[in-house]
């Protein structure tokens, strides 16, 4: 399924990333988003907010708190797999193609220094065949390991990016 307009600009934004993968294994509520992500729970809504206008989270019935205080979970609908996100010349694919690259690399960090299990990372050159044919390998492997509840909960990132321009030679 193509991504819509709305649907990039809701995905345009790292926290929003961050947002969904808290909430992929459980519901969270604004106020623990807002501490987990050390975010004004106000900027935390608005970025919730987003994502529930877009259908990628979804509130659940509303639960009384720890204090007795009424709170609004939401939960990741998982929308985003298998959601086709088209270059155009918006913008908006690549600015969504830097928030998942900036959210992965915020959960590093937030993982601490041993969050690595492993990384390559290279220089190909391809012809546009190519490219399609890695691109579908690569998501055909990835398929071929299901979601094990008893697994280790893991972040994956697979990027395939032009190279800049290379400077030009010296006279």
């Amino acid at each position: 399924m193509d991504a819509t307009t709305d649907e990039l600009k809701a995905l345009g934004h790292p926290v929003r990333w961050r947002i969904l993968r808290l909430c992929l294994d459980r519901a969270m509520t604004n106020k623990q988003l807002s501490v987990w992500l050390d975010l004004a729970p106000a900027t935390t809504l608005r970025h919730i907010r987003a994502l529930v206008k877009t259908n990628f989270l979804a509130a659940e019935p509303v639960r009384t708190g720890d204090h007795g205080a009424l709170e609004r979970p939401y939960r990741a609908t998982s929308r985003t797999r298998g959601l086709s996100i088209l270059h155009d010349d918006t913008g908006l694919a690549h600015q969504v193609d830097l928030a998942v690259l900036a959210a992965h690399r915020a959960e590093m960090i937030a993982a601490g220094n041993d969050a690595g299990r492993g990384a390559t990372r290279g220089v190909l050159r391809l012809r546009p065949h190519s490219i399609e044919s890695l691109n579908h390998r690569i998501r055909e492997l990835i398929a071929e390991y299901p979601d094990e509840p008893d697994g280790e909960p893991l972040s994956y990132l697979w990027s395939l990016a032009a190279r800049p321009p290379q400077p030009p030679e010296d006279p």
